[in-house]
């Protein structure tokens, strides 16, 4: 639901200038924000909802040297002196389309840092995009929550983790040529599926 709820924001040019994403560890919300910055800055007829990832400006972003995404760790960047370095390189045009701040642990930023930060929410210089990504919701203020655009991540269940795994030993086995016994086949998938 993230991805086609992104997909359509890009595709139809309704991008919001403040997302936040939250859920458990592991469920994609850092990187689901570098794709959405490299949708956004594509050079190949970009914005668009799949970057080619093979322009400078998607290799820069892969890499992680693109001067348009700056990613802070707020678990330790937690104060009002760092929201206000953030601030002051706002106001500096993007290089390409639009300067992507990536806040991640949010939630660890100080009532100080919120406050900061609110401001920024509350006007948006034109060609900048936030993401901020947390663990722990209920510790974002309810004031910078109601200027985002929220996305809840989930884990996978078993059975879908199941019915990916499948498709992908299906094409491998008929390419290789290989039979594998339906019930061995589903046996090994739920085991691989629950470690996952």
């Amino acid at each position: 639901h993230v991805r086609e709820a992104l997909r359509c924001a890009i595709a139809e040019r309704q991008v919001a200038h403040a997302y936040l994403f939250s859920g458990p560890r592991g469920t994609g919300k850092t990187s689901t924000a570098r794709i959405l910055a490299k949708a956004l800055n594509c050079q190949n007829n970009g914005p668009r909802p799949d970057p080619c990832g093979k322009c400078s400006s998607c290799r820069a972003i892969i890499a992680g040297s693109s001067l348009d995404v700056i990613e802070i760790d707020a678990a330790s960047n937690t104060g009002v002196e760092n929201i206000r370095d953030l601030r002051s390189g706002i106001v500096l045009a993007p290089f390409s389309r639009y300067k992507v701040y990536i806040v991640d642990e949010v939630h660890m930023l100080s009532i100080q840092a919120f406050n900061a930060l609110l401001k920024t929410l509350e006007e948006p210089p034109p060609r900048v995009v936030f993401v901020l990504a947390t663990t722990e919701l209920h510790k974002v203020p309810q004031t910078i929550i109601s200027r985002c655009q929220c996305f809840q991540f989930r884990r996978f269940t078993t059975q879908e983790i199941v019915g990916h795994l499948d498709r992908i030993l299906s094409k491998e086995t008929a390419q290789r040529g290989i039979f594998v016994e339906p019930q061995e086949k589903g046996q090994i998938l739920e085991l691989v599926a629950q470690a996952a």
